[in-house]
């Protein structure tokens, strides 16, 4: 398929809309749509909360009858059911637009092709995969959902030079600054949940929240994401300067999940303060009736070699339409999910300190024979924060 410069432009654009409902569309994925006559864009729209209008519907709404004979360019396909709105590839249909852009097909069950195939029935030109690695970057966990049965998993760690996040008494507050602390929470507030172990609640009582001043608002985490038309075809680049940033109020807050085995979390913990929705899981033998637990909710979970199954906790969290999880744990839970590979993507942020040898390590992982058997990671990107500088790695297939 050869798609022109224009094409690109106006996808780009696309991306760009889709991008503002980064904090703001749990479960939905972010999905952008750009209605066009050539050159002139007649009609644009993004999908900005579950329940709400759909990103074409906004871009047919912008663009009345001057959607007809015209070229929308869609970083989803269209849907083709009814759900809590009613099909898209229909209002595209209604609005007689001549061709359909789609830059990735959508993996949703009710989807998956369907709403491709009804706009072709309906005569309509439809052309698949323009910037579809970026569109698909743009809604990673929405895809790792449908498409492997659990969710996007990134691991968020911070440690200094010599690889210690914190001395050996324990005390890590603050290894990293404020530049960083605050990006932390740009992706806390993209993640659909944010997952921790009892062990770190124990040792540091952590709030796990998204923490922003009301009139504050949220710069994207990174614009890893999204094309760049001024720099050629080219996806996954960045373009800061068209970002509109969301209000802090508008963000969906995620799920906290504490793995607890034995539900030893104790009462007055941060994280039964009911202040975010939580869920707390634990082993069969384990029972969850006294009032500590009274503002959260509490689910069993298959054990393995005495511990939760951490397969069994992303299918749990999958089935509750989590997308993208955030983990800020310790060694031993971060160790386990890269060594069972399934930790999808790394934070790691890095400050310009040595913390000595009795400081604890970043990651507790299984000895290795050889070095054929280590972890390879791929660079994704690396930006300085502040005198921080944060990774964004993932582990090589």
């Amino acid at each position: 398929m050869t798609f022109t410069a224009l094409d690109h432009q106006h996808m780009a654009h696309a991306l760009r809309l889709a991008e503002r409902g980064l904090f703001t569309t749990q479960p939905n994925p972010r999905v952008g749509c750009v209605i066009a006559h050539g050159a002139e864009v007649v009609g644009a729209g993004w999908h900005q909360r579950a329940g709400g209008p759909h990103a074409e519907v906004c871009a047919l709404r912008a663009a009345g009858e001057r959607a007809r004979g015209a070229t929308a360019y869609v970083t989803l396909e269209p849907c083709a059911h009814h759900g809590r709105t009613p099909p898209c590839a229909d209002a595209l249909a209604a609005a007689g637009v001549a061709r359909v852009v789609v830059a990735a097909e959508d993996p949703f069950p009710q989807v998956d092709g369907r709403g491709i195939e009804k706009l072709r029935a309906a005569g309509i030109a439809v052309e698949t995969g323009l910037l579809r690695e970026a569109a698909r970057e743009l809604n990673v966990g929405f895809f790792s959902r449908h498409e492997r049965g659990r969710p996007w998993v990134r691991l968020k760690l911070a440690m200094s030079l010599d690889g210690r996040t914190a001395l050996g008494n324990g005390e890590s507050k603050w290894i990293t600054g404020a530049a960083a602390r605050a990006d932390v929470q740009r992706w806390r507030a993209r993640s659909s949940a944010i997952l921790t172990g009892s062990g770190t609640v124990l040792a540091d009582d952590p709030r796990l929240t998204v923490r922003l001043d009301e009139d504050a608002s949220l710069p994207p985490p990174g614009r890893e994401s999204v094309a760049d038309p001024a720099r050629g075809q080219g996806e996954g680049t960045a373009h800061a300067t068209d970002w509109t940033e969301v209000p802090a109020a508008a963000f969906v807050p995620p799920l906290r999940v504490v793995l607890d085995r034995r539900l030893r979390t104790p009462a007055g913990s941060h994280v039964l303060d009911g202040s975010a929705p939580t869920l707390v899981l634990h082993g069969d033998g384990a029972a969850c009736a006294d009032d500590r637990f009274a503002r959260a909710e509490c689910r069993p979970v298959a054990e393995r070699d005495g511990k939760l199954a951490l397969p069994a906790v992303l299918a749990h969290l999958a089935a509750r339409e989590c997308n993208e999880v955030h983990v800020e744990a310790g060694p031993a839970l971060c160790g386990a999910l890269l060594a069972e590979g399934l930790a999808d993507e790394l934070l790691l942020y890095v400050a310009p300190a040595l913390l000595g040898d009795d400081a604890r390590p970043l990651l507790h992982l299984p000895a290795l024979r050889s070095m054929d058997e280590r972890w390879n990671l791929r660079l994704l990107d690396l930006r300085p924060l502040g005198a921080d500088l944060r990774l964004r790695l993932r582990p090589e297939a």
